[in-house]
């Protein structure tokens, strides 16, 4: 593998994590797009022992917290809203919108085995939604009244359903950050739009709910800096143009290097994989993106797009994914958190096929997994 700057062990240690380097390093480039600041010799650990000056605490999850009325002490926050599943039918065939629906019925099955605490968001307002948008675009969404060919670009009807959706997800997104703050892990149902710019909305996109959760947290002093870590098959465009010379908000983004979209703005940093990369190879990149971001990042709280499309038979990926690689790259992501005491907030992201409960099993993982983790650290608490 070759990253700009790294050194030679790049993945963390431990015997959870099947991630031996390979051979085939020509398959990941890297490229870092703005000016380097911290080294990446210094020791993320120690780096993270200390409170920056300023900066907030950091549960993960803490078991001194003060827990609500019905609040399990090793459930998992979990974030969703009736919205996500909108009334205006979708070509299926381009977006399974129904995804949402079989996922939602599959966490509430008695087969499930995690202990999930169900919050419903209140959806994004007006003057949320314009820390990361337009106030000219915001206001033709809400009205139904963008025009045809940016309607098309996004590729979804607005109808008021839609819009209502969108709304419930940035809100969604929004209430899953707090919570993780809060409680050091939550997933939303929903969000990872991350192709919505300020202006313009565009692949299923029509806004950008982690720019607008990033930008209410920022806003009300909860937090100071962020990193963003996109692990959905496609470039976080739309994230890296609205965060672009935002010194309080790092942008990664693992991708696919051929796939859409065409344009990929640099984000702080940007891992692109070739075409078939399979788990060996992805899982050193990540680990690798993880290592070098978080010095430079200094977050205090990492918002993770968990998109499914990096699965091999994912019909938009063009990754190789494994079920099992879904399931250690979410293990990697949370105990890298965990072992820097790092709040964790993730997102559906993206996933397609023609079967939408198949879809929803790929992300059923991430609830897998964190789930299990909350429960285990619980215990190991009492």
């Amino acid at each position: 593998m070759h990253l700009q700057g790294a050194p030679p062990s790049l993945i963390p240690a431990g015997p959870n994590h099947p991630t031996a380097r390979v051979k085939k390093r020509s398959m990941i480039r890297a490229t870092m797009d703005r000016p380097g600041s911290a080294s990446m010799t210094r020791d993320i650990a120690r780096k993270n022992r200390h409170t920056r000056k300023g900066s907030i605490p950091r549960p993960f999850p803490d078991k001194d917290h003060e827990r609500s009325k019905g609040e399990h002490p090793m459930s998992l926050p979990v974030v969703h809203h009736p919205d996500y599943h909108p009334e205006t039918p979708v070509d299926e065939r381009r977006f399974p919108m129904d995804k949402y629906a079989h996922l939602s019925r599959r966490l509430q099955d008695p087969s499930f085995h995690g202990r999930l605490d169900w919050k419903t968001p209140s959806p994004a307002s007006r003057e949320q939604l314009l820390r990361a948008h337009d106030e000219t675009y915001v206001d033709a969404i809400l009205s139904l009244s963008l025009d045809a060919r940016s309607v098309r670009r996004i590729g979804l009807p607005l109808t008021d359903s839609i819009v209502r959706r969108a709304l419930a997800s940035c809100g969604g997104t929004i209430l899953t950050t707090r919570l993780a703050l809060e409680r050091g892990l939550s997933v939303n149902l929903a969000g990872g739009s991350h192709h919505a710019a300020r202006s313009q909305g565009a692949g299923f996109c029509l806004f950008n709910d982690v720019a607008v959760a990033a930008l209410d947290l920022l806003a009300s002093g909860s937090a100071q800096r962020i990193l963003v870590l996109d692990c959905d098959v496609h470039q976080g465009d739309g994230t890296a143009l609205i965060f672009a010379g935002d010194p309080r908000v790092f942008t990664v983004s693992l991708h696919c290097r051929t796939n859409w979209p065409l344009e990929k703005p640099p984000s702080d940093l940007d891992i692109e994989l070739e075409p078939g990369s399979t788990d060996e190879i992805y899982l050193e990149a990540l680990g690798a993106a993880l290592q070098k971001s978080l010095p430079r990042a200094r977050p205090d709280l990492v918002i993770f797009n968990a998109g499914v499309d990096p699965h091999i038979e994912d019909r938009l990926g063009r990754l190789s994914l494994s079920d099992q690689g879904l399931r250690d790259r979410e293990r990697l992501v949370l105990e890298t958190c965990a072992r820097n005491s790092l709040p964790l907030a993730a997102v559906l992201g993206g996933g397609y096929g023609p079967d939408p409960d198949v879809i929803a099993r790929r992300h059923m993982i991430v609830f897998e997994t964190f789930s299990g983790f909350a429960s285990a650290r619980a215990s190991s608490d009492v």
